[in-house]
């Protein structure tokens, strides 16, 4: 796994080729790392990413959120439609940055 921190988020992405190993090494070994920070979990080398593979991460973005943190992922194959309201996904890590300035400023407001 490779870690770019931002100013108020992390990006981690895979150093291999195995979302499902990725996904349980987020869970299982990085995440007492990860916890107080917002996390951009960078998917985009997976062209062709499955909602099954993508729903890998819904037990822990709901972990993440419920601690009042940002948990999105960045693919741009996935049919959002398909996508759970669990789990924030955008297409680019810009959109992602936004995604995560809207949630601060819902909890700020006490929306989130």
């Amino acid at each position: 796994m490779t870690k770019t921190d931002k100013a108020n988020y992390c990006i981690v992405t895979d150093d291999k080729n195995d979302v499902k190993g990725f996904a349980n090494y987020l869970s299982n070994y990085a995440y007492d790392e990860l916890k107080d920070q917002h996390i951009v979990v960078d998917l985009l080398k997976y062209g062709k990413l499955t909602l099954d593979e993508l729903l890998l991460f819904l037990k822990l973005s709901i972990t993440h959120r419920k601690a009042k943190k940002s948990f999105v992922i960045v693919n741009d194959t996935i049919n959002i439609d398909q996508v759970p309201d669990e789990l924030a996904v955008v297409p680019t890590l810009r959109e992602a940055a936004d995604f995560i300035q809207m949630e601060d400023l819902e909890r700020d407001f006490g929306v989130f």
